[in-house]
């Protein structure tokens, strides 16, 4: 179930007034069973099969909580962590990279036949909570104080559905107490989250619905692509995916808020960092935050040599692109982060702080273009394409922005830059706490507008869904 479809909207209409009649007169295990079919609803709308791999996943890490409180030695807790651990991992390896492996060992052996046609379908939001899970595993290793007991506490906290299929990926000290506490509903509360949810669909609607078809229209191309082209491209797609991941996000909080829940924040205008290092503190902060805690600091951090420390750097980056996808140009695009993060760490940028944060954003616009790309074959044709500086002309560019008519083309762009002026006013900020501040008639002036602008200037002729749901 897609957030901005219809039946995602006639979903919501039967579920927020139920929840809220069940929380306020029923026992908050009632409720939590409640929001655990409605998760389980919602999840399984398109793909019913998969619920199973949940329930499972569910049921392996509340056994292990289980276990972790009452083990009474050391070896005995680390047995459970490293069983459940691999357990984890070997769930993810089989449902999101076992075709990887197979379609590998095809190619490097020459086989053909049945080997292909062994086809593992990608579970929906797999390593958004298995990674959830994971990270409760370990603090319950770490402190008992992180463990519940409470089975529909616990189901809740993994299938919770406004963060369940692409995040945030929460920690189960923030989360697990909100389902726990009986909650009142509060107006104020509400708000905040219909302006979140608003905002979102803005985003998502407007500005990455649109520059999606933009930007499929040049990398999925069968005819060859010059240097300008790519560039362009890749500059639509990051407005693509930037709008598209962090739009999904403030839905998903707006959600947990007219539900009574405080989901973290996972986007901070990203585009306007200083360096590499800011970037990656203000894009999906959920899983920075994981890869940080859970893989850079436990491989010693920056408490070692500087050879060491960065080793670590590298190995997070390559996982965290590993995590994205079971394709090459992933653990490309996770290596090149991790290498120019590990540059940064020995140039003095003080000095050329302005220019130094447009090269980050030209570096970064680059690096999309692995991310984006459909294989190895293209992206190797394209960087060879952008090394060769007679490839860069303007002879085909009309024809990719007017894939749209110039006037819409042209009111996207407007509306582009109203954006990220508006982002740029929000600094560290988010959406609500940017309106708040403005005069009651502003902001109501600001809703209808990005009402119209959806209902005018969105894109509702493409199928609704959010990019980060393919991992």
């Amino acid at each position: 179930m897609i957030f901005n479809s219809f039946t995602f909207f006639c979903f919501f209409l039967i579920v927020f007034p139920s929840y809220w009649i069940i929380n306020n007169n029923i026992s908050t295990n009632s409720r939590n069973v409640f929001i655990i079919l409605i998760s389980y609803v919602f999840y399984g709308w398109a793909e019913w099969k998969f619920l199973g791999l949940i329930i499972v996943s569910s049921t392996i890490n509340y056994l292990a909580g289980y276990l972790l409180y009452y083990s009474t030695t050391k070896i005995q807790r680390k047995n459970i962590l490293i069983s459940t651990i691999l357990m984890n991992i070997v769930i993810l390896l089989i449902f999101k990279y076992f075709n990887f492996f197979i379609k590998s060992f095809v190619d490097l052996t020459n086989i053909n036949g049945s080997f292909e046609t062994i086809k593992i379908i990608l579970p929906i939001g797999i390593s958004f909570y298995t990674f959830q899970a994971l990270s409760y595993v370990v603090d319950a290793h770490k402190d008992k104080s992180n463990i519940t007991l409470n089975v529909f506490s616990f189901f809740a906290f993994i299938s919770f559905f406004p963060q369940l299929v692409a995040g945030p990926i929460e920690k189960s000290k923030h989360l697990i107490p909100q389902f726990e506490t009986k909650k009142t509903f509060n107006y104020a509360y509400c708000v905040q989250g219909l302006r979140l949810v608003l905002w979102g669909l803005f985003k998502k609607i407007v500005i990455a619905d649109n520059f999606g078809v933009l930007s499929d229209t040049i990398f999925n191309t069968d005819s060859i692509l010059n240097g300008s082209s790519i560039i362009i491209g890749s500059i639509f797609f990051g407005l693509q995916i930037y709008c598209d991941f962090s739009g999904y996000s403030d839905i998903a909080i707006g959600i947990g808020r007219l539900l009574g829940f405080d989901l973290i924040k996972n986007f901070q205008t990203p585009y306007f960092s200083s360096s590499f290092f800011d970037f990656w503190r203000r894009w999906h902060i959920s899983l920075s935050s994981w890869f940080k805690e859970y893989v850079y600091i436990p491989l010693g951090g920056n408490r070692k040599s500087t050879l060491r420390n960065h080793f670590n750097v590298f190995i997070t980056f390559l996982l965290s692109g590993i995590w994205h996808g079971s394709n090459i140009t992933f653990a490309i695009w996770g290596t090149c982060h991790g290498i120019v993060l590990i540059i940064e760490k020995q140039i003095n940028i003080k000095k050329y702080s302005f220019i130094y944060s447009l090269i980050v954003l030209l570096i970064i616009t680059i690096l999309w273009i692995p991310f984006r790309v459909n294989n190895w074959s293209d992206l190797k044709i394209i960087f060879s394409t952008l090394c060769n500086i007679k490839s860069f002309h303007f002879n085909n560019i009309t024809e990719i922005i007017t894939t749209y008519s110039p006037v819409r083309f042209i009111s996207l762009i407007s509306i582009t830059l109203l954006f990220f002026s508006i982002e740029k006013s929000l600094n560290l900020k988010d959406f609500n706490e940017w309106i708040s501040l403005k005069h009651k008639t502003i902001r109501i002036m600001i809703y209808y507008i990005l009402l119209l602008l959806i209902f005018f200037l969105g894109n509702f002729s493409v199928k609704p869904n959010f990019i980060y749901f393919q991992f």
